[in-house]
């Protein structure tokens, strides 16, 4: 067990120092500049990305930005009328070949939105089509044959959570914010007991 967790915690390093720094920063910009704006941030997935892309929008309400998830199905059946000109959208997709991906990116340029690919593959259908992008390489999956979607996900988790610290800290989000927002549970107790 313990070379399983040696094996993974190499995997997940490697995957995330192949992260190009300045694209990842682009991100962070482009979305404080949209929710300076007052347009939104979404994320969509599909699969195992749902509740990635939820963990996401939870950890962003938390702070008192705006953000919403975009189920990938979903969104082609009406779902697409949150979407204006100018909102900022992820694309979670680790081959960037998933059908039902391509087919929503088509429609989200049609509504001008601020189109950002989060994925594991730099030639694409999608690479080619959304230029502002952060893949990441990864070596290996961690399950015994290379294709659950295990350890690409958990890297999608703690990229979108770094996007969510990074937008916080140069939004000057203080603490007063959060507590606002979180009354409840043991958090809510420790913040209204300062």
């Amino acid at each position: 067990m313990i070379s399983y967790f040696e094996n993974l915690l190499s995997t997940i390093s490697s995957s995330l120092e192949s992260i190009n720094e300045e694209e990842f920063n682009n991100l962070v910009e482009d979305s404080v500049r949209t929710v300076k704006s007052g347009k939104k941030i979404i994320v969509s997935g599909l699969g195992k990305n749902v509740p990635i892309c939820e963990k996401f929008v939870g950890t962003m309400s938390s702070l008192g930005l705006d953000t919403y998830f975009l189920h990938t199905n979903s969104a082609v059946h009406g779902d697409l009328g949150v979407v204006h000109k100018g909102d900022l959208v992820i694309i979670l997709t680790k081959s960037g070949e998933t059908s039902e991906s391509v087919y929503l990116t088509k429609h989200l340029k049609k509504k001008n939105a601020n189109l950002w690919l989060l994925s594991f593959c730099k030639e694409s259908t999608l690479s080619k089509v959304i230029s502002k992008a952060v893949i990441l390489n990864l070596d290996h999956e961690g399950d015994m044959w290379n294709i659950m979607p295990n350890n690409s996900t958990t890297l999608n988790l703690i990229v979108l959570q770094a996007l969510a610290m990074e937008i916080a800290k140069r939004m000057e989000i203080k603490l007063e914010d959060f507590k606002e927002n979180h009354p409840g549970g043991h958090i809510g107790e420790l913040l209204n007991n300062e």
